[in-house]
């Protein structure tokens, strides 16, 4: 085990916790995913590190909370946290422009290593990645929100690791239609040649939806829900309709091979509800060509778990109920609710191996 890691993210015991949980439940689930994802942990005070006023969705609004990155291996039938970081906020991180002094002076009582600055969340989650790579782990597939699908730095991130994605965007990303090809400029004979170009200007995604007609739309359902239904098992499937379209993503930050002029192609899946005007939700992948789409639909709603996971952790494991205020307390705290959870469903995969309502 890496001291830096130890020395940064907690207790020599939690350093090797974490690969021994993750060995045994990527032996366990099976899974078919990373999840990467972030949750709050709300506060009144402001001695607890890396404490701030700052966004999070458990809020659903900017207040006082502490803000953790994880990352679950998860299939449709189970799932496990098997890392974690805290988010320093800039205001914690005395080399930042918007450092707050008074914040800056507790780094020391909260037992905040001094290596450690402010990394933005992507960061962080790619961060784990490479532990979770340096652990033996498989990737077969990362999944996560726009919170971190619209960083197209994220996205390089895991292409550079040659790890398939597929993440959520939002609607005002552009690209070109997968058909689209880049026309070379006449060429004047003096100074540097131009770069071939695309003729046209890209257009949003939810353009490129929208022009491929509702019409292109086709139903979906992708797993089972919680609600009593009229199915074979009892249980309502969850249902909508998608489209799934074949694009090249332009805009800032997007990379080309340096002797290729075209755009990478990649995956534009849309959910596209037969009661809504428009789409509502976006993913990019770079899963294969061929993917059938009830397959692309089933992985990237796969982020389901990562939610069933938070929600199980803080409601019966107590993860939000930490009172420490240290650095190193908060990352042995949910080490421990991390490994609580694992043995939870580990219990429920031998009790029901087949019953995925039941994990």
């Amino acid at each position: 085990m890496d001291p830096a890691w130890q020395e940064r993210y907690g207790t020599r015991v939690d350093a090797y916790r974490l690969p021994r949980l993750a060995w045994r439940m990527h032996e366990a689930i099976g899974p078919e995913a990373l999840i990467v994802d972030d949750t709050g942990f709300l506060k009144d005070g402001d001695a607890s590190a890396c404490v701030s006023r700052q966004y999070t969705g458990t809020a659903g609004k900017v207040t006082n909370c502490q803000v953790g990155v994880s990352v679950h291996l998860a299939c449709d039938r189970a799932s496990a946290a098997i890392d974690w970081r805290l988010f320093l906020p800039a205001s914690w991180d005395p080399a930042s422009p918007q450092a707050d002094a008074d914040k800056v002076a507790r780094r020391t009582r909260c037992g905040i290593p001094d290596q450690v600055g402010h990394v933005e969340k992507w960061q962080l989650a790619l961060d784990m990645i490479d532990e979770t790579l340096s652990w033996g782990i498989d990737i077969p597939l990362v999944v996560a929100d726009a919170g971190y699908g619209d960083a197209a730095v994220f996205r390089h991130g895991l292409e550079e690791r040659g790890l398939t994605y597929a993440v959520g965007i939002s609607s005002r990303h552009t690209a070109h239609p997968a058909e689209a090809r880049p026309v070379q400029p006449a060429y004047a004979g003096t100074g540097r040649p131009p770069k071939a170009q695309y003729p046209e200007p890209a257009q949003t995604v939810k353009d490129l939806v929208i022009a491929a007609g509702k019409a292109a739309a086709r139903p979906v359902s992708w797993r089972e829900g919680s609600r009593p239904g009229k199915g074979r098992s009892g249980v309502k499937r969850m249902y909508s309709r998608f489209v799934a379209l074949r694009i090249r993503p332009a805009g800032r930050g997007i990379r080309r091979a340096a002797d290729d002029p075209e755009l990478p192609e990649r995956w534009l899946l849309a959910e596209w509800p037969a009661t809504e005007s428009e789409p509502v939700q976006f993913w990019l992948s770079d899963l294969p060509s061929g993917m059938p789409l009830a397959t692309l639909v089933r992985l990237a709603k796969l982020r389901w778990r990562i939610e069933h996971d938070y929600r199980e952790m803080k409601q019966a494991l107590g993860l939000a109920h930490f009172e420490g205020r240290t650095w190193a307390g908060w990352h042995h705290h949910v080490t421990l609710v991390s490994a609580a959870h694992a043995f939870c469903t580990l219990q429920r995969l031998a009790r029901h191996p087949k019953d995925p309502a039941q994990v």
